[in-house]
């Protein structure tokens, strides 16, 4: 599974000499009944290394718990304080600066890290050093680029572009049944207070039906090109 875990060496890093490191955030969470709950994940690990591979970045293992509270009613569903996902990204940042990388990506596989925008905005009043991506203009982009049918809102959650990118990338972890599992809740004013459990039974919003490994693909390409606007101002 090397979507998950990088393998490289110690003198592979000395000898790629990144100025760069780039970090996949993704969550342990429902993802209805044929999703994995890893899926957050495999899609930041998806991102961060193609990201890695097109612009020679210090590639590093994903935080696989993150911040999603508005699960926590679903089996499964395993959450961290916002508070302690930002004291591990500040760690970590710490921690790369000692080693001589100063600059750092953090691709976010889910959308419920709002914490992660407060980290970069501090990180980065003196300089542009840090940079959360993808940005909801890149996903927006990507989605067009890739043909897909529907939008971020409508498809919040284990849908067509979440089944496109695990058809792409990690084919294995999806279950039969995701075909008939759509579901719309295209109003949800109330989801901080109420959570998922108040817009799905099932635990999906969005319309898995429509992915597709083609789609997948596409939004891979379409992130890496959108990629080159952040890599620029880390890395002029």
């Amino acid at each position: 599974m090397t979507f998950l875990l990088p393998t490289a060496t110690s003198t592979d890093a000395r000898i790629r000499g990144a100025r760069v490191a780039i970090l996949p955030v993704g969550s342990f969470e429902q993802h209805g009944e044929y999703l994995p709950l890893v899926t957050d994940t495999v899609v930041a690990c998806l991102i961060a290394e193609r990201l890695a591979a097109d612009y020679r970045l210090f590639l590093l293992p994903p935080i696989t718990i993150s911040c999603s509270h508005e699960h926590a009613r679903f089996a499964g569903t395993v959450s961290i304080t916002a508070r302690t996902l930002m004291a591990v990204i500040e760690d970590i940042d710490e921690s790369l600066q000692a080693s001589g990388v100063e600059n750092l990506v953090i691709v976010n596989g889910h959308g419920g890290n709002y914490a992660l925008r407060n980290v970069v905005q501090q990180a980065t009043t003196v300089r542009p050093r840090m940079a959360l991506f993808p940005a909801s203009e890149d996903w927006n982009t990507a989605r067009a680029d890739a043909g897909c049918k529907t939008g971020s809102h409508e498809d919040m959650h284990g849908g067509e572009i979440e089944v496109s990118l695990l058809l792409h990338g990690a084919p294995q972890l999806l279950r039969e049944g995701y075909q008939t599992a759509d579901h719309e809740a295209n109003d949800r004013p109330d989801l901080l207070t109420v959570g998922m459990r108040g817009y799905t039974a099932s635990g999906i919003i969005g319309r898995p039906s429509l992915g597709s490994a083609e789609k997948g693909a596409a939004v891979l390409d379409s992130l890496s090109r959108s990629f080159a606007r952040v890599h620029k101002l880390l890395e002029p």
